[in-house]
């Protein structure tokens, strides 16, 4: 049985009424839970490419990213978990772990099954909460991974440890 059913959250993935690019994050991190995210990606089998100043490169380790100057070059981490279904990461604070995706990319219940299981997927491997909040809004989350449920659920109305 899907996390979550398309009918019931076909207005949270309406670009329109959301936003193309909702924000995704995991809050209170750490330098080591962005070196789990980086190894997740790299043991994954999914492509990626990471990018500084625009130019693609190996990617480092998390403390090397993170110590990075304040004025360098932008760094990103691009993400396929599916083909032509992009997450990019963007390693700016230890603090935070924040990514985008596109909900273009993500209609139908398959989208909806491949974001739970790739929201699911990074926090069981940090053992923390993903959310996702419309673009732009720095308000209530709508959605995502509660550890204590071990599912993406609807946040509206759930707690999330």
């Amino acid at each position: 049985m899907p996390d979550l059913v398309w009918d019931d959250v076909r207005d949270l993935f309406d670009p329109e009424a959301v936003g193309a690019l909702p924000d995704v994050s995991v809050a209170g991190t750490s330098v080591t839970d962005w070196q789990a995210v980086f190894d997740l990606v790299r043991s994954s089998g999914w492509p990626w490419e990471y990018l500084e100043g625009g130019i693609a490169g190996r990617l480092p380790p998390a403390a090397e990213v993170l110590a990075r100057p304040a004025d360098a070059d932008t760094v990103v981490l691009r993400v396929w978990p599916a083909p032509e279904v992009l997450m990019i990461f963007r390693p700016t604070s230890a603090d935070e772990i924040a990514f985008d995706i596109d909900l273009r990319e993500l209609q139908g219940q398959c989208g909806v099954d491949l974001l739970c299981a790739f929201l699911a997927t990074v926090g069981r491997r940090l053992g923390k909460p993903v959310t996702m909040t419309a673009e732009g809004d720095s308000g209530s989350p709508v959605l995502g991974f509660v550890p204590a449920s071990d599912g993406v659920v609807l946040l509206t109305e759930t707690r999330l440890n």
